[in-house]
């Protein structure tokens, strides 16, 4: 099947929440390389596919599959990844790819050995301006950039407890978007230095973040995320060069250079265009793992102070 480009990938799904819903099953209705054929949900279920309450019902009585997406919060996925990949499923996974580096460095050493694709997906990546950005910046000294990523919580996570558990990321469950973005775009090493995360008293993961990082030896790089930000909501991110400002906004989707934005070619969008690099590493046979977002939120919980916000409720 992996090399066949006209038979399409059988597919199945486990999680159908919000960006599931929202995103995943419009690509793949949208995409000629995957066939949906199964799902499973603790909590939901889909019309015209069989739907199970595990994935191991899912692989064990389910039809024939050559593929899971999953799009389950952090906790706990590895679990589900594993049950795929040691069943011979190729593996996509929603961001960020788990609760901890430990358990995607075990997932990606479980693949390589079963000799399958596992595709750790970071969809902001996907935005209009991000590769243009990357060119861009590719022939520039960088003297610093600010990075602020404010969203409302009860907007584009509404009722999620889990995100604001522990393992649930809290307001980096955003965040790690603009650092896929910025890992992917700048042309040297992101380091921690210091910060603040302010978690409120009734919760277990941050609600807002300031963070100092250093890009190679001494650019300094201005984290600021809000999960409480209303009204207009701010994905912006700002690089200073010796040939001006590199700026991009709305997620990634805009670019301006020297505040002068530049026109972009039509994109798929986010997701179809991550359904199709998954259905690219699965027919060349190949994996893509990048845990540098990953490890970079991981950095943050290690080195900066930790505050204590009011008690936050949706």
């Amino acid at each position: 099947m992996s090399g066949d480009q006209a038979v399409p990938i059988r597919l199945g799904i486990v999680g159908i929440g919000k960006i599931a819903r929202d995103q995943h099953l419009p690509a793949i209705a949208a995409s000629p390389e995957f066939t949906l054929v199964a799902a499973a949900s603790r909590h939901a279920t889909l019309e015209g596919v069989p739907n199970f309450d595990s994935v191991e019902d899912m692989l064990t009585a389910g039809p024939p599959l050559d593929a899971v997406s999953i799009c389950t919060p952090p906790g706990g996925r590895d679990r589900i990844a594993l049950a795929a990949i040691m069943a011979g499923k190729h593996v996509m996974i929603e961001k960020p790819p788990g609760a901890t580096v430990a358990e995607v460095l075990a997932l990606q050493h479980a693949a390589k050995a079963r000799g399958v694709t596992l595709f750790a997906s970071w969809h902001s990546r996907e935005a209009a301006g991000v590769d243009a950005a990357r060119s861009c910046l590719a022939n520039r000294t960088i003297s610093g950039a600010t990075i602020e990523w404010c969203e409302d919580i009860r907007v584009w996570h509404p009722g999620q407890d889990w995100i604001l558990d522990s393992g649930g990321f809290g307001v980096f469950d955003p965040g790690i978007n603009a650092l896929s973005i910025a890992t992917a775009i700048l042309p040297d090493d992101l380091i921690v230095e210091s910060g603040t995360i302010m978690v409120p008293a009734n919760r277990a993961s941050p609600i807002s973040a300031r963070i100092v990082m250093r890009l190679g030896r001494d650019a300094p790089v201005m984290l600021h995320l809000d999960f409480l930000k209303t009204g207009e909501q701010i994905w912006t991110m700002e690089i200073v060069t010796d040939s001006g400002t590199v700026r991009l906004t709305e997620g990634g989707k805009r670019l301006f250079l020297n505040d002068v934005e530049q026109l972009l070619r039509e994109e798929a969008g986010e997701y179809p265009r991550l359904y199709a690099q998954f259905a690219t590493l699965v027919r060349t046979q190949r994996s893509d793992v990048d845990l540098r977002p990953l490890q970079l939120v991981a950095d943050v919980f290690l080195v900066t102070h930790r505050g204590q916000a009011p008690a936050f409720a949706f």
